[in-house]
């Protein structure tokens, strides 16, 4: 492992704090440094100063690293990746390349079946837990794909205690962790829609957030504590020149994936789809720079407040 190169493409809120402390972790352990790129490379600027190289292109990192995370928005900028370096002919044979978003399962079998034809292997490894969690390396990960070999003695080592607490091995079958990923997005979804109602609920019956956020937190956790606070800090409506901590459209996308496979599978999830609703509706209202909690301005507003709260941003889109 020591001298192995290792890749990374994708810096949004997730993959630079997910990257940043891999690259802590090499430097820590005098490993190779962590070669990146992204589509806008001065993302990269904080992973430069500890250490990281960068470089001009996804096509570039791949040549100089035999492992390679990626990390990116949606379905079509993985395929993409994949498709333009399998096309620009540079040799895969023996490269592991381990992607850590948010994609549709048919989307990951074939891509793993892309990569497995160039003698590539590919995991799919996606991730629990929002900006906080993956800059304290808590993310909790799914990890399925290529042999129990290399999951647990290549991969499972750069995650464990470097970007995630917990490694959950799903198998051989790489769509399998990005259902479970899909599922678990079941849970978070319906339990952000719920944290939003009880908010809502407390601030029009004048019990206030405060004890609300208490018991949220005391009785159900700190997951369903940091919903909470996402809300009451304003943070589901940040100001237009930040980046929300996980985006709106990124999570309506997520929702569409489980209700597409629910669909397929003939079942009905109802949260899912108020969630849904309540979440495109958020971004009809304040635009692309809100966070995945924004439905709690769609709450408000169905309960006659305003669809800021006085520690959001005022409007704008």
């Amino acid at each position: 492992m020591a001298t192995s190169q290792i890749g990374w493409y994708g810096l949004g809120s997730m993959g630079l704090a997910m990257a940043s402390n891999l690259q802590r972790h090499l430097a820590a352990t005098k490993a190779l440094s962590l070669v990146y790129s992204n589509r806008t490379l001065s993302r990269g600027d904080a992973l430069q100063k500890l250490g990281g190289v960068p470089e001009q292109s996804f096509g570039d990192v791949v040549k100089k690293a035999s492992i390679i995370f990626t990390m990116v928005s949606n379905d079509s900028v993985l395929e993409s990746l994949i498709t333009n370096t399998i096309n620009s002919g540079t040799p895969l044979a023996q490269k592991i390349f381990i992607d850590c978003s948010t994609v549709h399962p048919d989307t990951i079998s074939s891509i793993s079946a892309q990569l497995s034809a160039h003698k590539a292997s590919f995991l799919c490894a996606p991730v629990f837990g929002g900006n906080p969690v993956a800059t304290a390396g808590k993310l909790v990960f799914a990890l399925a794909g290529s042999t129990p070999d290399v999951r647990a003695s290549i991969v499972k080592p750069l995650i464990q205690d470097i970007m995630g607490r917990k490694v959950i091995d799903c198998g051989s079958d790489p769509s399998k962790s990005s259902l479970l990923k899909i599922a678990g997005n079941i849970v978070t979804v319906s339990l952000m829609e719920t944290v939003g109602e009880a908010q809502v609920f407390a601030e029009k019956t004048g019990l206030g957030t405060d004890a609300m956020e208490d018991l949220i937190t005391e009785a159900f956790g700190p997951i369903a504590g940091g919903y909470s606070k996402r809300l009451t800090t304003g943070a589901y409506a940040p100001p237009l020149d930040t980046r929300p901590g996980f985006g709106v459209s990124l999570s309506i996308k997520d929702a569409n994936h489980a209700l597409n496979i629910a669909q397929d599978k003939g079942v009905d999830l109802p949260s899912v789809e108020l969630a849904h609703k309540n979440m495109s509706a958020a971004r009809d209202y304040g635009g692309e720079c809100l966070d995945s909690s924004s439905m709690y301005g769609i709450l408000r507003q169905k309960a006659g407040l305003a669809f800021w709260n006085e520690k959001s941003r005022q409007g704008g889109k």
